[in-house]
C-alpha cells in the first residue's frame, strides 16, 4: 500500500504570529482565571462544572453528559468530581433509570459557593479579555470561535 505524503501548508509569518498569540493568550487567560478562583477554593475546571450543574434541572447531570459539556475525559472528570465531593460541593448518585449511570448533583454548599464566586469570576473575565479588547475585535473573536466549533446562525 502506497501512502501519498501531502506537502504541509505552512503558516505564513502573520498566521504563525497570530496562532502563537492565540495560544499564549488562552494560556494567560486560563492562568489568570484559575488564580483568581483560588481564594474561593476552586479551580477553573471545578467552577465550570458548578456552572453547568447550576444550569441543569435539579442541579444534576449524568457524568457522561457533564464530561462532554466541560470538555474533560470521563476519567479526568471522575477525579475532579472526587475532589469536589471531598469539599462537599457535589455528590454522586446512581442513575435511577440505568444502573451503570452515575449522576453528579450540586450540593447546597456548592451552589452557595458558586453564587459567592460568580461576581469575582465575571469581573476576572472582564479584566482578562472583555475590557482590553476592542468591542469589534471581541465580536470578531466570537465569530471566529463559532466558526471553529461549527456554530451556525
Amino acid at each position: 500500500m502506497t501512502t501519498t505524503q501531502l506537502e504541509p501548508r505552512w503558516l505564513d509569518t502573520d498566521q504563525q504570529r497570530i496562532w502563537r498569540s492565540f495560544l499564549n493568550g488562552v494560556a494567560k487567560i486560563n492562568e489568570r482565571l484559575d488564580a483568581e478562583l483560588r481564594p474561593f477554593g476552586l479551580d477553573l475546571g471545578e467552577y465550570e462544572i458548578l456552572v453547568h450543574l447550576s444550569e441543569s434541572p435539579e442541579h444534576s447531570l449524568r457524568m457522561s453528559d457533564l464530561a462532554g459539556r466541560v470538555r474533560q475525559s470521563r476519567s479526568r472528570l471522575t477525579h475532579t468530581i472526587a475532589r469536589m465531593e471531598a469539599k462537599a460541593l457535589v455528590a454522586r448518585m446512581a442513575c435511577p433509570s440505568d444502573r451503570r449511570g452515575v449522576i453528579a448533583v450540586m450540593t447546597t454548599h456548592g451552589y452557595q459557593l458558586l453564587v459567592t464566586a460568580a461576581p469575582a469570576h465575571v469581573e476576572s473575565v472582564r479584566r482578562a479579555l472583555v475590557d482590553p479588547v476592542d468591542p469589534e475585535d471581541f465580536a470578531a473573536l466570537g465569530r471566529a470561535m463559532d466558526a471553529v466549533i461549527g456554530v451556525t446562525d
